[in-house]
């Protein structure tokens, strides 16, 4: 099922449910997708939700300002992992639970964690995708990937012309459907303060690539967050969503009372 979920700075998001079972003795469980990506590719194109969906969890996911079905402004202003967790509890009060999961992926990590720290419904956690950079620099590793470069792979007249370094995000976006300008505008405004692990007392799970070089050293990031468990996975970035251990880390982990 779609539906819209409306901001309280007048932007009009798409969120997406699935259910087999409407009522699960489960929580609820709120996916956030990556950068550039969009609900249903960074969910349930792996076969996330259909793992989650088949052992009777209800689920369900924001396409994030500026990506997939949601509103796209160009405007910096409207965009910022702090505004989209502000988002997340709005859908959690439009769920209307007292408790729900929340996993999320890369920028969705990120906007999870933000979440978690603010919103006590939130009851479980997985911050996907991201590793030492969520406490060395506040979030998005901007040493490997600085924004400015990313903009402008975004921006680039021609893919062929975008940094190399940055070229993965311009094809993502490209493939995506995605709008290139509402993503650079993101990445501008791409969280750069402290994130407040100290804050997280929930059981949450950090899952990260071997090879991804926006979650290296995920240990550290396990270790900052009061009881943390670790799973790493074989990918990289954008390629350890799809091994079969991603999904099952998630479900698993999330089944636990």
């Amino acid at each position: 099922m779609t539906d819209e979920l409306r901001t309280h700075d007048g932007l009009t998001l798409r969120c997406w449910s699935w259910s087999r079972d409407p009522d699960g003795a489960l929580p609820p469980v709120v996916l956030l997708h990556g950068f550039a990506a969009h609900a249903r590719l960074n969910w349930e194109g792996p076969g996330v939700v259909e793992a989650l969906v088949a052992r009777g969890r209800r689920v369900y996911a924001l396409d994030a300002r500026g990506h997939g079905a949601s509103d796209r402004p160009h405007d910096d202003t409207h965009y910022g992992e702090s505004l989209m967790a502000r988002d997340v509890r709005l859908l959690i009060d439009r769920i209307g639970s007292d408790e729900v999961h929340v996993a999320g992926y890369s920028m969705g990590a990120v906007v999870a964690v933000l979440a978690a720290a603010q919103d006590s419904r939130i009851s479980r956690l997985v911050a996907g995708g991201i590793g030492a950079g969520a406490v060395e620099v506040g979030g998005l590793d901007t040493r490997v990937m600085p924004p400015e470069l990313v903009s402008a792979a975004l921006t680039a007249e021609d893919a062929a012309d975008a940094p190399e370094r940055t070229r993965a995000f311009r094809i993502l976006a490209d493939t995506a459907g995605g709008d290139r300008l509402a993503l650079a505008a993101q990445i501008r405004a791409v969280h750069r303060d402290a994130l407040p692990l100290d804050r997280i007392t929930v059981p949450t799970l950090v899952l990260a690539g071997a090879g991804d070089p926006l979650a290296t050293r995920p240990e550290v990031l396990a270790s900052a967050i009061a009881g943390a468990e670790l799973t790493v996975l074989p990918g990289d970035h954008l390629t350890a969503v799809r091994d079969p251990g991603f999904a099952e880390a998630i479900v698993s982990f999330l089944a636990r009372t």
